[in-house]
């Protein structure tokens, strides 16, 4: 995995962005070329779970690079063949739909379009309350889409949280290296 050019897409789902960020140094220490992307709500907007600073330092301190957090810092990606592989870890239920319908109007789908236009794989690591509810048929469409896999998910709290799904983030370097090799990582629901 040596030298493999991975864009880390990060989305608004705040709860899970320290979870998501503890698995930066795996993903570097396998050789991954870390490109980091956030959208701009994850970029800009404070919370209880961190300060949009604490996050976007962090970022920048384990990657070494700078943040694209625009569609139009984004947009090269494609043209210019900047990735081997595009992990959106969190995906949140927003992102999921509009990129199951093909909206393009964030930094992460910006990245998402650009990057699938090359026919390379695509990531996705949901975080999501209606992944099992309003966000379903878009997981469907996704799954059913070339070059799109997942991070194995599971309920994360099914006695309070029904249609909850949160993938696995510990499961990211291998679904990362599933996802080159062209082959969705199993099994794709946990219990």
């Amino acid at each position: 995995m040596e030298n493999t050019r991975v864009g880390f897409a990060m989305c608004g789902s705040f709860c899970m962005l320290a979870k998501t960020l503890e698995q930066l140094p795996r993903l570097t220490e396998a050789g991954f070329d870390i490109t980091p992307i956030m959208s701009e709500t994850a970029y800009e907007t404070d919370t209880r779970f961190g300060t949009a600073e604490h996050f976007r330092k962090r970022i920048a301190d384990a990657t070494g690079k700078e943040i694209i957090h625009t569609v139009r810092e984004a947009e090269p990606i494609g043209p210019k063949k900047l990735l081997d592989l595009l992990i959106i870890a969190p995906c949140t239920g927003n992102t999921l739909g509009k990129l199951a319908s093909g909206i393009t109007d964030s930094s992460v789908t910006m990245a998402a379009k650009a990057h699938l236009r090359n026919k390379r794989p695509l990531l996705i690591a949901v975080s999501t309350n209606d992944a099992l509810s309003a966000s379903a048929k878009n997981i469907g469409a996704l799954l059913n889409t070339k070059n799109v896999f997942f991070v194995p998910m599971g309920q994360d709290d099914p006695g309070n949280k029904e249609t909850s799904l949160v993938a696995d983030m510990g499961l990211l370097l291998p679904a990362s290296i599933a996802a080159l090799e062209g082959r969705q990582l199993q099994p794709l629901i946990l219990a």
